[in-house]
């Protein structure tokens, strides 16, 4: 009896730890190994649901992964290069380790904890029964199952089987699962007959098959990423130095791709969105319905417009042209032309001048001027524009003006319209370089970060935008100083009729978040929209100008020639039009704004308004207009003075407007020798006389009445 309340007592001691154990078990069985999938499945395969991508009224886009090319082959027929190739890149001690590679988790982890660098830690094995098995959902308990059957597959296969079930269950891009379909996707012929090249771009695949896509919007991560793996294939001794140069010198041919896609710019842009928001196994397995914000009416006739005019440019050697329509209302992309021939191998069509940043040319303009009205100039503020030099490092700036030719003083409204350089650049160094990011920053221009890269250039077109950031920060003038961002997607919905996401128009006809005074966005606005403002350079019937309505638009061309820019809006639509060349070669002769892209935005933008009524701007209540002087910008002085300036109305925001008579004649010290004002601590040689001065921005004067030597044009 005794020795049985022993037991007993020793029983109920560690009952509430044999509780304990039983509560863990059973939670890890219900949890991790309850429906734990069997890794027989491995030699299975499993049929994805396709993403459809539709255009804002139903019309189908693209379908991703309508069908899974799949074909399985033995490790035999795969190339030594790419077993090599996906063993270096991903796991390069796959043969060394277990299920689990201790030393890569380790790795990861310093990675993440001391660099800041997103990096894997998973095996080949891991990775297999990751994308064959489970579910993408970034959890412990899914963790610890991929754990778990990594350990069973890696007891019930060899290494070698193993990696033959990776390399043919892997999906590398597109409809292509396995090494068999990718070869034949992207090089159009057997894996067993791929080189060292070719291996070494499809191993880099996997990681990001839409990021790294030679077929997606940036394919020139695909080349770079090829060179990082032929890189550590030498390091790690599967290549010599001999091979490795030579297989990146080696140009590789791309099998056409020849999905039936509309639109492939904007489909391959919406998809790697999708992607980075719910990563590559739902964008392509999940069975998605997008309904994004392209018309497919409209950019089916910008496709047209942007070919038919490229094509009449090739004796200016200019091969390639982009566009982007928004709703500047609303942010929703209407249309995205990225080249004029997306499948043209000749100029690497397939790259997406849209995302691509090129000089923006004198189209920044509009922004420097904006933050002159926030400090208080006006469009009726005149500028000195002669020959200006700036100190710099070693060589002094020196800007010119693209007809090589100084016009004495220009206000504020015309220097824009007209597209004057030195003024600009005046502009800017009267605003200050940080000024003007910050305000670009605020509008959109996402590229613009360390003030001090940057000089007075800056306003001339000196730093780099993508066309998407220009089209939100002129969204801004079109929207009475509203940054309203760019939304490419309306609705997704999953396969289970779930909505994911839904961008709902507010219903405030302005919303967003105010970045301009309205005032300041008025009064650029209606200088860009002043056909007889820039008469001077461009003439009265330019491409410029859509007769009877009331469009904003602003040119731009580098001085080097490279990239030519029209950019232009209404309340309604924007429409921002590139042409040059994708090897960044200049364009020859005399192409410009107006005789290289503004055709194509007038046609598309004349195509636009076709049956709409004309929209005139609306003029905010703190926006005055006063009669000038349309030389010094001040107030007239009272009819039927001597020689009463000539005079012109300009718009103002109240309180800057002038409050100065304009002085007409004055006695002033002039130059005996050359007639005109003494330069800086002159003493000699003057003699008083009565001329009309007028003083600009900055300080400078100008004598109007002078017999001005002219100045040596610039080359």
């Amino acid at each position: 009896m005794k020795k049985k309340l022993k037991y007993l007592k020793v029983i109920l001691r560690y009952w509430k730890y044999l509780t304990i154990f039983l509560v863990l078990f059973g939670l890890f069985y219900y949890f991790i190994l309850n429906n734990l999938p069997s890794p027989v499945k491995l030699q299975s395969t499993q049929i994805p649901q396709s993403t459809q991508i539709f255009d804002r009224n139903g019309k189908l886009l693209y379908s991703i992964y309508a069908k899974r090319n799949q074909t399985l082959i033995p490790l035999s027929k795969i190339p030594k290069y790419l077993q090599e190739a996906t063993i270096a890149v991903e796991d390069k001690d796959f043969y060394h380790h277990g299920a689990i590679d201790p030393r890569g988790i380790l790795r990861a982890i310093v990675a993440i904890t001391l660099h800041h660098q997103i990096q894997g830690g998973s095996t080949l094995t891991q990775q297999l029964v990751k994308n064959s098995l489970l579910t993408p959902q970034q959890t412990i308990p899914r963790k610890i199952k991929e754990i778990i059957l990594s350990f069973v597959t890696e007891a019930l296969y060899s290494k070698n089987k193993i990696l033959e079930m990776y390399l043919n269950q892997i999906p590398y891009g597109g409809t292509a699962w396995g090494v068999e379909a990718a070869a034949q996707t992207y090089f159009g012929k057997h894996a067993q007959d791929l080189d060292l090249a070719e291996s070494a771009l499809l191993a880099g695949l996997p990681e990001a098959p839409s990021t790294f896509s030679p077929f997606g919007s940036h394919p020139e991560l695909a080349k770079a990423r090829q060179e990082e793996i032929l890189k550590k294939m030498y390091t790690q001794g599967y290549i010599n130095k001999n091979q490795m140069e030579k297989a990146i010198a080696e140009k590789l041919t791309y099998k056409a791709f020849a999905n039936d896609i509309k639109a492939p710019h904007f489909v391959l842009y919406v998809k790697d969105l999708l992607v980075k928001k719910y990563g590559e196994r739902m964008v392509e397995e999940g069975g998605l319905k997008v309904t994004t914000s392209l018309d497919l009416t409209i950019q089916n006739m910008a496709q047209k417009v942007v070919a038919t005019q490229i094509a009449g440019l090739k004796g200016y050697h200019v091969t390639n042209g982009a566009s982007l329509i928004t709703d500047p209302a609303t942010g929703e992309i209407l249309a995205m032309v990225g080249s004029r021939n997306y499948f043209s191998k000749k100029i690497d069509g397939n790259v997406n001048v849209t995302l691509a940043l090129r000089q923006p040319g004198s189209s920044i303009k509009p922004i420097n001027y904006a933050v002159g009205l926030m400090n208080g100039y006006t469009a009726a503020t005149p500028f000195i524009d002669q020959p200006t030099c700036y100190p710099g490092n070693g060589k002094p700036y020196c800007p010119v003006n693209y007809d090589h030719k100084w016009h004495g003083v220009v206000q504020m409204r015309f220097a824009l319209a007209n597209s004057v350089n030195i003024p600009a650049v005046k502009m800017l160094k009267l605003n200050g370089i940080k000024a003007m990011i910050a305000t670009a920053s605020a509008m959109g221009i996402n590229t613009f970060k360390d003030p001090n890269r940057y000089g007075l250039s800056l306003t001339l077109g000196g730093g780099e935008v993508t066309m998407l950031d220009m089209a939100t920060a002129y969204g801004v003038f079109a929207n009475e100083g509203y940054r309203i961002n760019l939304h490419p997607i309306l609705k997704v919905v999953d396969s289970k009729g779930k909505i994911l996401q839904e961008y709902k128009v507010p219903d405030s006809p302005i919303f967003g978040q105010k970045v301009l005074p309205s005032g300041v966005s008025y009064i650029i606005s209606s200088i860009l929209s002043d056909n007889g403002a820039r008469e001077m350079e461009f003439g009265t019937n330019s491409p410029l100008n859509i007769p009877g309505k009331t469009v904003s638009v602003k040119t731009g061309t580098t001085n080097d020639f490279r990239d030519n820019w029209t950019i232009g809006y209404t309340p309604n639509y924007l429409v921002a039009v590139w042409v040059g060349n994708d090897d960044n070669s200049p364009m020859q002769g005399l192409v410009s704004g107006i005789t290289g892209a503004a055709p194509i935005w007038h046609s598309i933008m004349k195509n636009l308004l076709e049956n709409k009524p004309s929209e005139s701007l609306t003029r905010p209540r703190n926006v005055i207009q006063k009669n000038i002087c349309a030389t010094s910008g001040l107030l007239p002085p009272p009819e039927g003075t001597p020689n009463r300036c000539p005079t012109r109305f300009e718009y103002f925001i109240k309180g800057t407007e002038p409050k100065t008579v304009d002085p007409g004649m004055q006695k002033v010290w002039i130059d005996q020798t050359t007639n005109d004002l003494p330069k800086p601590g002159q003493t000699n040689n003057l003699e008083l006389k009565d001329e009309i001065v007028v003083q600009g921005a900055g300080g400078d004067k100008y004598c109007i009445t002078c017999s001005h030597p002219t100045p040596t044009p610039s080359p």
